[in-house]
């Protein structure tokens, strides 16, 4: 592995561009990982199939100077030869491996691959050989030194993404230049991060899960145990705000207006820092889970229009307010049947927030609304097209 500078100077160095990093693109920054090793197909046996779904073992990054094994679900679509698109599936905090994601996207006509992150096996129990677990202790250690960053769950999480992703692009039956990944909370994290580092990714979906989680997020207390010195080490190394600005492909980002972890603040920093196409999808009051995180149409309806030429999603430009009245431009190949305003004139914490919504007024190519009078305001607009889609534009506020 290539050195990784002392980590106590490049983290001190790092901090002052992680607090600019939102709105401008920086200059592409790879952590403590080594990507040419992550990017060659790791070592893998392979196991037992039932129906679309096998089994797969395959190389992780050594703890402690011992070999891992990552588990994971493989699954293909049921008929033809391919070469298909690969989906890699990213779990969230307390998940697993899920047969049932993977198949989801086999049957869309994906090759698709779903690891596990907690160091477990098929039967849920920590392999003797597993990386380490996923708690929040191994999440937020603190460290000093280049072994140290390495023992952390996220360098071993990232590394496994990615080396999931080679063992998929090497299949025969998988097309290597189409390939995404998706994932849901702490799996969408991730999913911000290998975005900005692999490189060789085509789209990238993360739900509830996003960056600056220093600054706002259900973990403020664990940055506060760790303390300023340490916070500054972890969010150098390990915030998606640092990686962000290196995403090449395009990205939807989905999320709630009320999400219990990942609030809009943070949300708006993170899809801000990406330089280049941006795609978002808010809903009021998402409920947050692996299967409500999968569920929506739009992951595979924007993924398709990506790597398989499919219908895009409604595409919203930039939201301007004037006269007290909010607009936006949007382009859709599908028609568009549906638009509203969602504001809320609360303050406080986001996730208490109580939001509101109303009809938006569809012109040619434009969606607009009246702004309530009461302030402060912070408001979107939403379309939906004709197969039930929604996107909607960055959100903003009025004092």
């Amino acid at each position: 592995m290539p050195h990784f500078p002392k980590l106590a100077l490049l983290c001190l160095w790092l901090t002052t561009a992680v607090l600019t990093a939102a709105g401008a693109a920086a200059e592409r920054f790879t952590g403590p990982w080594d990507l040419d090793l992550l990017e060659t197909v790791p070592e893998a046996v392979w196991g037992d199939r039932s129906a679309l779904v096998q089994e797969v073992y395959y190389q992780g990054e050594p703890l402690e100077g011992k070999p891992t094994r990552v588990f994971a679900y493989y699954a293909r679509p049921e008929s033809g030869e391919g070469p298909f698109p690969g989906m890699v599936l990213v779990h969230g905090g307390g998940g697993t491996a899920f047969a049932e994601w993977a198949t989801l996207w086999a049957r869309r006509g994906y090759a698709a691959l779903a690891m596990d992150l907690g160091g477990c096996g098929p039967d849920k129990q920590r392999l003797p050989d597993g990386m380490p677990d996923q708690g929040h202790p191994e999440k937020f250690l603190p460290f000093r030194t280049d072994e140290e960053a390495r023992r952390l769950w996220t360098y071993h999480a990232v590394a496994a993404v990615i080396r999931g992703h080679s063992l998929l692009a090497s299949r025969e039956e998988v097309d290597a230049k189409r390939t995404g990944v998706t994932g849901i909370s702490w799996g969408g994290y991730l999913t911000c991060i290998v975005a900005g580092l692999d490189e060789r990714f085509r789209v990238a979906v993360p739900v509830y899960g996003c960056g600056f989680l220093h600054e706002n997020s259900c973990w403020l207390g664990e940055f506060e145990r760790l303390g300023p010195e340490q916070t500054a080490r972890w969010v150098a190394c390990y915030d998606p705000s640092r990686y962000l600005p290196g995403v090449t492909c395009p990205i939807l980002f989905l999320n709630g207006t009320n999400d219990f972890a990942y609030p809009l603040d943070s949300y708006q920093k993170s899809y801000r820092a990406v330089p280049g196409r941006v795609d978002v999808r808010i809903e009021v009051r998402m409920p947050h889970g692996h299967p409500q995180g999968w569920a929506p149409k739009e992951i595979g309806l924007y993924v398709d229009s990506v790597l398989r030429q499919g219908d895009p999603l409604p595409a919203l430009g930039a939201l301007q307010t004037a006269a007290g009245r909010a607009t936006a431009p949007f382009a859709a190949k599908v028609p568009v049947v549906e638009a509203h305003l969602h504001y809320t004139t609360d303050t406080g914490s986001w996730q208490q927030r109580n939001w509101q919504t109303v009809e938006a007024e569809l012109g040619e190519g434009t969606v607009s609304a009246e702004l309530p009078e009461a302030r402060p305001l912070v408001y979107y607009l939403g379309v939906t097209d004709r197969r039930g889609a929604l996107v909607t534009t960055q959100h903003a506020e009025l004092p």
